[in-house]
């Protein structure tokens, strides 16, 4: 799977856990943000 079908899926999940249980927000948008950033330096080596 490459970036660009990652993403949706991704956003997908997260947005459905913080409908569930909106305390996870922080955690899910940090963790997005660590994984995008992770893979963005992966493309770039």
């Amino acid at each position: 799977m490459d970036i660009i079908t990652i993403q949706p899926i991704t956003a997908l999940i997260a947005g459905i856990l913080i409908l569930l249980m909106p305390r996870l927000l922080n955690y899910i948008v940090a963790i997005y943000l660590i994984v995008i950033g992770i893979t963005g330096l992966m493309g770039t080596i």
